[in-house]
C-alpha cells in the first residue's frame, strides 16, 4: 500500500538558501523532513539548528533513512546525487536545470527512465496561478492557434555574486541562460504543449560581470570581482518549432534597462500578457460583433507559492503512484535548446536541433 503524503520521509541534498526554502515548504505541507546533506560543515550546522534534524556529510548515509530526496546542489553535482537515488529506488525532486551539461543531462534522463521511483524536475513557474489560467484558456481554444511567444526574464542588476558557483562555468555550466533562461524556455514550451524544436539561433554575452567597473546595489553572495566570473550575463535567442511556431527569448542578469519579466502569448483568437513575478495578467483581442473594436481584459487572481504547489504535486503523485510526469524528458528538451543556444553563439550560425 502506498503511504500517504505525510508518511514519505524526505531528505534534502544541498543545504543552501534553496534547500532551506524547500525545507520550509515541507513543513507547511506536513511532509516528514528526515534530514539533510551538504559537504559544507557550516551549512550542515545551520540546517540542523534551524530544523532540528540529522545532517550528513555523506549523501549515502542520508539515503539510508529516507523515501524521497530533494536535490538543490550546484548543477554539476545533480548527476551523482540523482543517479545514486534512482539506484536506491528513492523518489527525486531535482531542481532545475537538469544538469550543467547536455551529456550529464542525458545520463540523468537515461537513469530516470530505468528507475522504479518517481522523478520530477523543479520547474516551479508552471504552478503560478497566472500561468495556469493562461494554459487553461489555451487548452480550451480561447486563444485560437498560438503561433508565437515572447519570453523575457531580464534583471537590471542581478548577478548572484561573482565568485559564487552560479558564475563558474565548470560548476554551473553557464550563466544567465542556464539560470534564468531555463525557466523561460520551459514555460514557453509548456504553454505550447512541448512541440518538437527544429532550429535555434542565439547570442550569449558577458558584458557586465567581467567589468571591473560593474556598478550594482546588492548581490546574493560576496563579490569576488571579474576574476570570479566566466559565464554569460545575458542572452538573446530565437527558437523555431517543427510546426513553424516561434519563441523569442531575452534573459539577463544585468542590463542597462528596466527589469522585465513579461511573457506575451500570441494567438489568432486573442493574446495573453502576464508578468511572471508580479502576477499581472491581461488578454487582448478584436471583434466584429457590433462595430469593429479592440478588447483588453485584466484578470485578477491570488498570488500563490509555486514551490509549495510543485512539492504538493510531487508528493501527491508519489502517494497515488501516478507515473504521469514527463518533466525529465521535457527538462532534457530544454537542456538541448540551451546547449544549442550556446553553440549557436560560439559558432555564429543557426543550430538544427532535430538532426
Amino acid at each position: 500500500m502506498t503511504p500517504p503524503r505525510t508518511d514519505i520521509k524526505t531528505g534534502i541534498v544541498g543545504l543552501g538558501n534553496i534547500g532551506h526554502y524547500h525545507a520550509e515548504r515541507l513543513r507547511e505541507l506536513d511532509v516528514s523532513l528526515a534530514g539533510g546533506m551538504d559537504v559544507a560543515a557550516e551549512a550542515r550546522t545551520r540546517f540542523a539548528r534551524r530544523y532540528d534534524v540529522d545532517v550528513y556529510e555523506d549523501h549515502q548515509e542520508l539515503y539510508d533513512t529516507v523515501d524521497a530526496v530533494i536535490i538543490t546542489t550546484p548543477n554539476k553535482y545533480h548527476e551523482e546525487y540523482a543517479i545514486d537515488a534512482f539506484e536506491r529506488g528513492l523518489h527525486v525532486l531535482l531542481e532545475k536545470p537538469l544538469a550543467h551539461s547536455l551529456e550529464s543531462a542525458e545520463r540523468i534522463a537515461e537513469a530516470a527512465a530505468g528507475a522504479d521511483s518517481h522523478c520530477m524536475v523543479g520547474f516551479n513557474n508552471r504552478f503560478a496561478n497566472t500561468v495556469r489560467i493562461v494554459k487553461n484558456r489555451i487548452d480550451r481554444g480561447d486563444l485560437g492557434t498560438v503561433s508565437h511567444i515572447e519570453a523575457n526574464y531580464v534583471r537590471r542588476r542581478g548577478i548572484p555574486g561573482r565568485g559564487s558557483w552560479f558564475t563558474r562555468q565548470r560548476i554551473a555550466g553557464g550563466g544567465s541562460l542556464i539560470d534564468l533562461g531555463v525557466h523561460a524556455i520551459d514555460l514557453t514550451l509548456f504553454l505550447l504543449d512541448y512541440p518538437d524544436v527544429m532550429a535555434v539561433n542565439g547570442v550569449t554575452r558577458s558584458e557586465f560581470g567581467s567589468d571591473e567597473e560593474y556598478a550594482y546595489l546588492e548581490m546574493w553572495a560576496d563579490d569576488a570581482g571579474p576574476a570570479g566570473f566566466d559565464v554569460d550575463d545575458s542572452a538573446s535567442a530565437f527558437v523555431r518549432t517543427a510546426d513553424d511556431r516561434t519563441i523569442s527569448l531575452e534573459v539577463a542578469w544585468a542590463t542597462n534597462r528596466p527589469a522585465n519579466h513579461e511573457f506575451v502569448v500570441r494567438g489568432t483568437g486573442s493574446a495573453a500578457r502576464f508578468d511572471l513575478l508580479e502576477g499581472d495578467l491581461s488578454f487582448h483581442s478584436a471583434s466584429k460583433i457590433g462595430p469593429d473594436h479592440l478588447e483588453d481584459t485584466s484578470i485578477e487572481t491570488r498570488q500563490n507559492d509555486t514551490h509549495r504547489e510543485e512539492q504538493r504535486t510531487f508528493f501527491d503523485r508519489i502517494a497515488a503512484d501516478d507515473p504521469d510526469d514527463d518533466s525529465i524528458e521535457q527538462a532534457l528538451a530544454v537542456q538541448r535548446i540551451i546547449d544549442a543556444i550556446y553553440r549557436s553563439s560560439e559558432e555564429g550560425r543557426t543550430i538544427r536541433v532535430d538532426e
